[in-house]
């Protein structure tokens, strides 16, 4: 039953995110977390989204904005090299609250409102703080989210854009906890998870994007920006929720 809910739940979060160029991670990231041992859950994600972002940007690579990539790779690689320097870990709630609020704030806020990942400055600190995200919590859609609602470009290339770089850093997540954290696939092994869970995860997360990709040239550019826009508001709040309700359970057990 915990298998067949899984694989579902790949299906049908690699399908949204086909569409929305997001949002399929971190509702990914909570069936997991409630269904798999944190390290089970960590590779299983890791595995599921590198596979369909990767799938994603192949379908869409013709748009693909690679003049974004150098700037995002310099700030994704500096975030990787702190953490392998300093192994900084705040708390997860923390990390959930700011990632929520980072959608918020940048409708609220004239400054955050000229975000443009085309811009080689702003892809540098999306590349550092969307990698930074992903080391902490995993996901980091809300977040990286925000560096693209003003670029004006085609919505396939939004999509594709965000496929290619979600796809290193998930990568990078996993090598992380495997080579810097360590014992993560120790604890994999000790959860006795299956191999063919990993390889089925890994064809449906493909099949999900397919599909996604597909329906995603069926809406126009408006319409993408109004449904993607509203759904990152949305899974901010959620996040943001989930993160204070973290720090007050946390706060409550370290009371005498």
């Amino acid at each position: 039953m915990t298998s067949a809910v899984i694989l579902i739940a790949v299906l049908a979060t690699a399908t949204l995110s086909g569409v929305l160029g997001m949002a399929g991670g971190i509702v990914l990231m909570a069936v997991l977390i409630a269904t798999l041992p944190v390290a089970g859950a960590m590779v299983v994600h890791g595995a599921a989204q590198a596979a369909s972002n990767g799938a994603r940007f192949v379908f869409l690579r013709d748009y693909m904005m690679w003049r974004t990539l150098p700037p995002y790779a310099a700030g994704a690689a500096l975030a990787v090299a702190l953490f392998a320097v300093f192994a900084f870990v705040p708390h997860p709630g923390l990390v959930l609250i700011l990632v929520g609020a980072t959608p918020w704030l940048a409708r609220w806020m004239p400054a955050l409102k000229g975000l443009d990942i085309r811009r080689p400055p702003t892809a540098a600190i999306c590349g550092a703080t969307v990698t930074a995200t992903q080391l902490l919590a995993g996901a980091s859609g809300p977040l990286l989210d925000a560096f693209y609602q003003n670029t004006d470009v085609d919505r396939r290339a939004i999509v594709a854009t965000k496929a290619f770089t979600q796809t290193v850093g998930h990568l990078l997540k996993l090598v992380y906890y495997a080579l810097i954290v360590g014992q993560l696939l120790e604890d994999v092994d000790a959860s006795a998870m299956p191999l063919w869970l990993i390889g089925a995860v890994v064809a449906l997360a493909v099949v999900g994007t397919r599909i996604g990709t597909q329906l995603l040239g069926g809406i126009d550019d408006r319409q993408f920006r109004r449904v993607s826009g509203w759904a990152i508001l949305t899974l901010g709040a959620l996040c943001m929720a989930k993160g204070v309700r973290d720090l007050l359970v946390q706060s409550a057990m370290l009371a005498p």
